[in-house]
């Protein structure tokens, strides 16, 4: 079965065709538990999101900040599994009929086995993964594979990208390119800054013809809109998860995440 990268494609278009950029939302597996994590992906694309990106939780996020780490940490202790993240991405898709990618690091795909996790990603009607520990130049067997089974294969800019990389990069990925707005971990922020506006028009001076998202930093409308002015997506995760953690039971949290698509889908849309 061949995964829904091509779903990806037509979603970013058709928002740029509506003269907007579209809303990435992130949320992680098994998080506050798998049916939980589930509903507040649902609530997200239905609040208005037009992609999500499941995380997938490790021990050691590395680019995430303490919000994100908080709730993998959850998830981890709930004992959530591989299968529990290729579930929740099944069961989202099936329900909304948006694409679903995955974010997580190398580690995992390692241990399980690059063509099982491709293939059982595709199954489950993923359509890519973004993998921000990955190097370019060590990317050929995960691409491959990707390639194989219709998925797209995102990578993680920083303003600190040398002109050289940011090509080598646009050069290999698909999907969209994500651009990380600031030096640092993952967490909401007074100010997204004029870097992340630079690091969107380095990475298209390559030619790219990928659409360049903007994530790490963006929590409410205000922002969103912002970032919309120069960028293709908006993503969105820490503020997503902290109204989750700060909610009193989960079907409050979820309906929080709903809310917050919700404002957030104004802001894409303020300068359409």
């Amino acid at each position: 079965m061949s995964g829904n990268i091509q779903l990806l494609t037509d979603t970013l278009k058709a928002a740029r065709a509506e003269g907007r950029s579209a809303l990435i939302a992130y949320l992680p597996a098994g998080f506050p538990t798998v049916d939980g994590g589930i509903e507040a992906i649902k609530a997200a694309l239905d609040g208005g999101a037009d992609v999500v990106e499941v995380g997938l939780p490790h021990s050691d996020p590395v680019l995430d900040g303490p919000v994100i780490q908080t709730a993998d940490d959850i998830a981890l202790r709930g004992g959530v599994r591989i299968a529990d993240v290729m579930r929740t991405v099944r069961e989202a898709h099936e329900a909304t009929g948006k694409p679903i990618l995955v974010m997580t690091y190398w580690n995992p795909i390692d241990r399980y086995g690059v063509e099982r996790f491709t293939a059982e990603l595709a199954e489950a009607g993923g359509a890519g993964c973004i993998l921000p520990d990955l190097p370019v130049q060590e990317s050929a067997l995960w691409r491959e594979h990707a390639e194989k089974h219709g998925l797209a294969t995102v990578f993680v800019v920083a303003p600190s990208s040398k002109d050289e990389r940011l090509g080598q990069i646009t050069a290999a990925g698909s999907g969209f390119v994500y651009a990380a707005s600031l030096m640092g971990v993952t967490g909401t922020r007074e100010s997204v800054g004029a870097q992340a506006q630079d690091l969107v028009q380095r990475t298209r001076a390559t030619g790219t013809d990928l659409p360049v998202c903007v994530g790490l930093g963006v929590s409410n409308a205000d922002q969103a809109a912002e970032v919309a002015g120069f960028a293709d997506g908006v993503i969105v995760g820490s503020a997503f998860v902290k109204r989750m953690l700060d909610a009193p039971d989960d079907a409050a949290g979820v309906e929080a995440v709903r809310e917050l698509a919700g404002d957030l889908a104004k802001g894409v849309r303020r300068q359409a």
